[in-house]
C-alpha cells in the first residue's frame, strides 16, 4: 500500500505562506523566506540537501492543489499557463491537481503530466494511488490541499521544515482542527542552520 507524504516549510507562528499570493508573490509576502533552506544560502548544507532530495526521490504521484500549481482563478478559459517550474518541473511523475474546473491534462518533459481532478482530494488520492502501485504518494501543497489531505486521514508522515521566522498573516497549515483531532509522534529531527526538520509520524 502507498504511503503519504506531506512536506511543507512553515514559519514558527504556523504560516506555510504569507499573504496577499500573486503571481508576483506566490508563497505570499514575505513566504520565500521559509524555504531559503533549498533555494537559497543554506540549500548546499548536507542535511538540507538530504531533505530536498527525500522530498522528489522516489515519488510515485503528488498531489497539490490549484493555487500551488499557478496563480490562474476561475475558469481555465484559453490560459496557457502549465505550472511555475517551467518546460520539466522537479516532480517527473504524474501530478494530480486539485480544481473546481475541467482542464485537460499537460504533459511536460522529465516524466511530469500534470492531471485535473475535478472531485475532490479523495478522487485525487484514488488516482495517485492507482499510478503509484504501491509507490510512495506526495502532498505538496499549498495549505489548503494539505489541510484536506489530513483531513481525510490519507497522510502517514509529515515532514515540516521550521524556519525561526514571523510571518504574521497567511495561510496555516493546522486551521480548523479541533484539539486532539491528529494524533503525531515525533518519528526524526535534523538540524541545519536556520531551520530544523521535524518528521512526525501520523498515528491512527
Amino acid at each position: 500500500m502507498s504511503r503519504t507524504n506531506l512536506s511543507m516549510s512553515i514559519s514558527a507562528d504556523g504560516y506555510v505562506a504569507g499573504p496577499q499570493q500573486s503571481e508576483q508573490h506566490p508563497l505570499g509576502i514575505g513566504g520565500e523566506r521559509l524555504h531559503q533552506w533549498h533555494i537559497g544560502a543554506g540549500r548546499d548544507h548536507p542535511v538540507n540537501r538530504q531533505v530536498a532530495d527525500e522530498m522528489l526521490a522516489g515519488m510515485k504521484a503528488t498531489i497539490m492543489g490549484r493555487n500551488m500549481f499557478g496563480p490562474v482563478r476561475g475558469e481555465w478559459g484559453d490560459s496557457a499557463w502549465q505550472g511555475w517550474w517551467g518546460d520539466e518541473p522537479p516532480y517527473h511523475c504524474p501530478v494530480f491537481v486539485l480544481t473546481h474546473h475541467r482542464h485537460e491534462p499537460i504533459e511536460l518533459k522529465g516524466g511530469t503530466t500534470f492531471h485535473f481532478v475535478t472531485d475532490g482530494i479523495m478522487a485525487a488520492y484514488e488516482q495517485a494511488a492507482a499510478v503509484a502501485d504501491g509507490g510512495p504518494i506526495s502532498i505538496a501543497g499549498g495549505a489548503l490541499c494539505a489541510r484536506q489531505a489530513l483531513a481525510a486521514g490519507i497522510v502517514d508522515e509529515i515532514d515540516l521544515q521550521l524556519s525561526p521566522e514571523i510571518l504574521g498573516a497567511g495561510e496555516r497549515l493546522f486551521d480548523g482542527f479541533e484539539p486532539g483531532a491528529l494524533n503525531l509522534e515525533l518519528a526524526r529531527v535534523l538540524e541545519a542552520p536556520g531551520v530544523v526538520h521535524l518528521r512526525y509520524d501520523v498515528l491512527r
